[in-house]
């Protein structure tokens, strides 16, 4: 007898079948005598007729501010218009680089890409990553000095700063202080060397909120010395993630999730996969992708690890006797773990206590993972150790009047620091205080003296990657705000008081080069900015052995009894540590598990609603120490019971767009509970706060939309995972001899990052709606990423799936456009064209995907952008038009161009889109499905793809690979047995 099979949903309203998701399923796919009996024909001729004279007016009308365009005098040299040129240069994420390629149009940059040569991007962008660009051109950006209390030019700073300069050099730079969030610059490093010799009593601070505290202090502990933690999972058989960002946020994480899928699509590795387990407090990319993953508070966390640690032989037995009801599970793990010696790895995030660091390099070394799977390198970071211990020393020493000189390079502690510091408070007892911005933000206007901060695409610096390698991050532009870079006011203090970044910084490498012997400079100097790498700055493997026994030594076996509720601080996907809280790509940014947009909430496991009442969109008030949060709720299946998620980075007071939008969990967190800490009490308000979220938008309602499978059935049977079934249809279907453009997508793969969203939006100039129409369910994104759930409420399974145009060859949007704005080519795509549609938007209720997108208002021009900041490859479209994925369109016929000038055939992989391009786990191919060698043709040739609604005969050149999971036979799960394969969708439970 077969088991039913699992029931896939997408919010906890959708599994209960509440009467506000059937009517909300009423509005989104009205009955069809309700369109017929909407208006008569005459009705319909007259809106038509508006229309068709609105899309006239909207099409072809002059600029609304009017910009007189002049030619060039003298053309630059390779410049030509309409085609991109590239430059090298980096982002950085907690100081740390990561490579990119930014393109230029006309001499303006316009685009991010992953630098393929840089070991920490391998050609693929995170979401932030592509929002930067947005950052450069923000409007909203600081743009003016200010110093004391007035406006002042950069001759008056620099004239105040170096008038101090005397008095710290008779008191050999006593009360000088200087804050920076953490570095890998060299030749900043090299500059902070300098200051420390003119000024031995100076003091260097650093502070980041997402600080990794807890792993340096492992490490030292571990190793007896500082060091950092590199991991290789392309030889990595077995994974256990606690609570781990190895593949979301960690430095070098994109290189990871490239070396994770590899390991990960049996199709293409011969039946061969790698096995994942998880146990972890709040949801994690690496949790949703684990084959068998708990949900645990964070003392569950420690207990386990313990036992786990006793049965692999690197803790003391004692442990193991322990009664813990996971047993089962982790004695499976266990086993499985220490099958694959050598050839496993354990990963625990930043937000875990240093004993947990402890106990996974116990058991990472009692698996022979050192020189294998995990490799120990010197500290990337030019000074690393506690930036929480940092911070209150500087805090500690404002108070005490033992600082009258303070630079704050970057950082915002006003607004980001502990709240027991009081930094805000203690700030205003230093006489002479500046800060150094991109934003007039809350640590900004408190300072004495404000100086506009450059972005990283506008000054000459270098930074290191997670493995060492330097690169070199040359100026995309000349500075469009007056900008400053860290350099320029540390030489300053140095007595330069005309600093020069590009000079600052060719003058510390030509020393290196030379002191280095790597001979030419010029050379060496060009051939670091064409690759965008420093050669041989990797660092070498250290050889080190773990101190025995030494996460024995660090706390009894017994667990202090859990707190009722506790609150855990976490990072937010879009806006980090808050640093990105202005961006309006990541503020509409669909959060990958909530798809919460332009807020954040208290995340809350749906036992622990139920036991405290609590429900989606109420208000409750949380107290910690005293100190109070007023929250809205958002249950979150997967989250661990009694633990109250808060998403740091929101409810900025000052900055830009991202002021008023949610809440900041920093005025309740304190430097003694960095990461957890005990809820005092949490009371429901009599407010409710309506949240944006997406993730009951654009419902596909159909079955099979995702098909899911283990990886015996995949080696026994592919065909019961999928069921090929062959295309009928009364009509000959249209033959494409020539090229035949298809993508397909790879369920196992897909990560749920959202940079395809983002880089496609970044591609094909893609507004923003803001709350309000997001919450009407307007979200502009051609490509979304749906998240589903299976299982139990509490520990679901989770699966991603990137939804773009699945540009069918009988496509239905196209049979019911009155004037043929939608058409197909002689290639198989699927086009929009702008200036016939007149907005009935009949093509959007045609199509079963529900990928369309239209312009309810004139989103694009309302949106502050400067003019130079869009592609101008792609059409800016107006209200009233209907668009779509193009599959990047404008790449195909740039390509096209240039082999028939060229007289050659388009090379596989020669056309890429902006969301293959970007994604860190090639879960994305595109090409030509009639050359049967592309990598599209061979994934559409893997038994497992599969076509969305194949029933409606719509043939979308878009197919899917099923997800295949890989879980231990020693551990029960509740999957669908008998060899049934697992197939779920929007309505797989009807």
């Amino acid at each position: 007898m077969k088991e039913p099979v699992r029931t896939y949903w997408r919010s906890l309203e959708e599994l209960a079948e509440s009467p506000e998701f059937v009517a909300l399923v009423e509005r989104q796919a009205p009955r069809f005598r309700d369109v017929v009996n909407a208006f008569d024909r005459r009705r319909f001729l007259q809106l038509m007729a508006a229309s068709m004279a609105l899309g006239g007016l909207s099409g072809c009308g002059p600029e609304v501010e009017q910009r007189q365009l002049l030619p060039y005098v003298e053309q630059p040299e390779n410049v030509v218009p309409g085609r991109n040129r590239y430059y090298t240069g980096a982002t950085l994420q907690d100081g740390y680089a990561t490579g990119v390629l930014v393109a230029h149009q006309m001499a303006r940059p316009i685009k991010v890409e992953g630098n393929p040569d840089h070991p920490a991007s391998l050609g693929a962008a995170s979401a932030i990553m592509q929002a930067s660009i947005l950052e450069l051109y923000d409007p909203r950006r600081a743009q003016t000095i200010f110093g004391e209390g007035r406006i002042a030019p950069w001759e008056s700073f620099v004239s105040a700063l170096h008038s101090r300069r005397d008095a710290l050099v008779e008191r050999k730079g006593e009360r000088l202080r200087i804050l920076t969030r953490a570095i890998t610059s060299p030749s900043l490093a090299d500059q902070m060397t300098k200051l420390q010799q003119q000024f031995p009593a100076m003091r260097w601070h650093q502070w980041e909120p997402l600080h990794r505290d807890s792993e340096y202090a492992s490490a030292a502990r571990s190793f007896g010395q500082n060091a950092d933690r590199i991991f290789d999972l392309s030889k990595a058989e077995r994974i256990l993630g606690v609570e781990s960002d190895l593949i979301s946020a960690t430095p070098g994480w994109l290189a990871y999730a490239r070396q994770f899928a590899a390991a990960r699509r049996p199709a293409e590795s011969g039946g061969t996969m790698s096995r994942v387990y998880a146990i972890e407090s709040t949801p994690t990319l690496l949790g949703a992708k684990a084959d068998h993953r708990l949900a645990m508070q964070p003392g569950e966390i420690i207990d386990a690890l313990r036992y786990l640690a006793a049965l692999l032989g690197a803790g003391p037995q004692a442990w193991s006797q322990a009664e813990n009801r996971y047993a089962p599970w982790l004695k499976a793990a266990a086993d499985d773990l220490s099958e694959n010696k050598g050839r496993a790895l354990v990963h625990a995030g930043r937000e875990q206590p240093a004993e947990v660091h402890l106990l996974t390099d116990a058991i990472n070394a009692r698996l022979g993972a050192f020189d294998s799977t995990v490799k120990l390198i010197a500290p990337v970071e030019a000074m690393p150790g506690s930036k929480q211990q940092s911070l209150a020393e500087l805090a500690d020493d404002m108070a005490s009047g033992k600082v009258d000189t303070l630079l704050i390079l970057g950082a915002n502690p006003v607004y980001d620091a502990p709240a027991d510091l009081e930094f805000a408070a203690r700030l205003r007892h230093v006489p002479f205080s500046v800060s150094l911005a991109l934003y007039d933000d809350e640590t900004a206007v408190a300072c004495r003296w404000r100086i506009p901060a450059a972005h990283a695409f506008e000054a000459w610096s270098d930074a290191r990657a997670f493995d060492g390698t330097v690169t070199i991050m040359q100026p995309q532009v000349r500075p469009l705000y007056g900008g400053r870079a860290p350099q320029e006011l540390l030489a300053v203090l140095l007595e330069d008081l005309s600093p020069d970044t590009y000079g600052l910084l060719r003058d510390f490498w030509r020393a290196r080069v030379q002191q280095e012997n790597r001979g030419d400079f010029e050379a060496f100097w060009h051939n670091s900015l064409r690759t965008g790498v420093v050669a041989d700055t990797a660092e070498p493997a250290l050889s080190l052995k773990q101190v025995s026994d030494v996460a024995i030594q660090e706390h009894p076996t017994a667990t202090a009894s859990q707190p009722a509720l506790q609150a855990l601080f976490r990072s937010d996907e879009g806006l980090w540590d808050g640093r990105h809280a202005n961006n309006p790509w990541l503020l509409e940014m669909a959060r990958a598990f909530t798809r919460l947009t332009w807020d954040n909430a208290a995340l809350v496991a749906p036992s622990t609603a139920k036991r405290l009442d609590l429900k989606t969109h109420d208000v409750v008030e949380i107290v910690i120490d005293k100190a109070k949060l007023k929250a809205p709720i958002f249950v979150l299946p997967g989250q661990a019971p009694d633990c109250i998620t808060l998403p740091l980075g929101w409810g900025r007071a000052a900055g830009g767009l991202g002021v008023g939008s949610g809440f900041s969990a920093y005025i309740v967190r304190n430097s003694g509970h960095t990461w957890s800490v005990e809820i005092a009490s949490i009371v429901k308000t009599e407010e409710t706060y309506r949240l944006a979220t997406t993730q009951g938008q654009d419902r596909v309602l159909g079955r099979d939309l995702i098909r899911e499978g283990d990886l015996t059935q995949f080696k026994s049977d592919p065909g019961k995972i999928v069921e090929r079934k062959k295309a009928e249809s009364l009509y000959q279907a249209y033959q494409y001899p020539d090229r035949a453009w298809a993508m397909a997508v790879d369920l196992n793969s897909c990560i749920g990052c959202q940079a395809c969203t983002i880089a496609c939006q970044a591609e094909n100039n893609i507004p923003i709606v803001g709350k309000d129409q997001v919450l009407a369910g307007r979200v502009m994104h051609w490509l979304r990423v749906d998240r589903y759930y299976s299982g139990s409420a509490d520990a679901p399974d989770t699966a991603f799936e990137p939804m773009p145009c699945m540009h069918c060859e009988q496509a239905p949007c196209e049979v019911v456009c009155p004037v043929h704005a939608t058409v197909h080519d002689h290639e198989g795509l699927n086009l929009m064209v702008y200036n016939r549609c007149v907005g009935t938007r009949f093509c959007s209720n045609n199509c079963p995907y529900k990928v369309r997108r239209f312009n309810f208002y004139g989103y694009a021009e309302e949106n502050e952008r400067a003019a130079e900041s869009w592609n101008p490859q792609v059409t800016v479209r107006g209200r009233g038009v209907m668009e779509k994925c193009t599959y990047c369109i404008q790449r195909i016929r740039t390509v096209q161009i240039d082999a028939e000038k060229e007289n050659r055939k388009i090379a596989d992989g020669e056309v890429r889109t902006a969301c293959q391009q970007s994604c860190p786990t090639q879960a994305i191919v595109f090409g030509d499905r009639n050359d049967s060698n592309s990598g599209v043709a061979k994934r559409k040739a893997w038994p497992i793809d599969y076509a969305l609604l194949d029933e409606l005969n719509t043939r979308p050149r878009t197919s899917y690979s099923a997800l295949i999971r890989n879980p231990n036979p020693a551990i029960k799960t509740d999957t669908s047995g008998d060899g049934e394969a697992i197939r779920h969708g929007d309505d797989a439970d009807e």
